[in-house]
């Protein structure tokens, strides 16, 4: 499924349900915000989103513990899913879908060109996924965004209990 049916998918299903989304996207910069807002309805689904690109704007405005970005840097499953209860948080919504990896050209922090976490948090809990992508820098953002939307879709059709916890 495209990034583009995913996010109609997401918004439909989020409004049905009657719960909000925010998004916390560092390597994304705003692409999956971006994919949601494009659905028309978008408006009673999107809370807002984060680009959270540098270490600062993600201990700052996200809650990401310093010391975890210091041990683990920033591409790391503990770092994606405190950005998405930080976005759930920062921004009042029910469920929060961040992103971060590694787009290229170079490694970082250790981490191979194509490495992306990312995360769901709702009420019910906090997850996070792994990912290894290939291609160039704009393939590995699109399938970041395309995973993320997915996962979003996924955690809407298990349905959260919808209560800001």
């Amino acid at each position: 499924m495209t990034g583009t049916q995913l996010a109609s998918d997401v918004v439909a299903l989020a409004a049905r349900l009657g719960l909000t989304v925010a998004t916390a996207e560092s390597l994304t910069a705003g692409m999956v915000a971006a994919a949601l807002a494009e659905v028309p309805g978008a408006s009673s689904v999107l809370q807002g989103g984060i680009v959270a690109y540098q270490v600062t704007v993600k201990e700052n405005l996200l809650g990401v513990d310093a010391r975890l970005l210091a041990e683990a840097g920033a591409v790391d499953p503990r770092v994606a899913e405190a950005m998405a209860r930080g976005a759930r948080d920062a921004l009042s919504a029910d469920i929060g879908v961040a992103t971060t990896g590694v787009a290229g050209p170079a490694a970082h922090e250790g981490k191979p060109v194509g490495t992306v976490f990312t995360a769901i948090s709702t009420a019910s809990g906090t997850e996070s996924f792994e990912h290894h992508f290939s291609g160039g820098r704009d393939a590995i953002r699109s399938a970041s965004r395309d995973a993320a939307l997915s996962e979003l879709h996924g955690a809407l059709s298990r349905g959260t209990n919808g209560a800001r916890g």
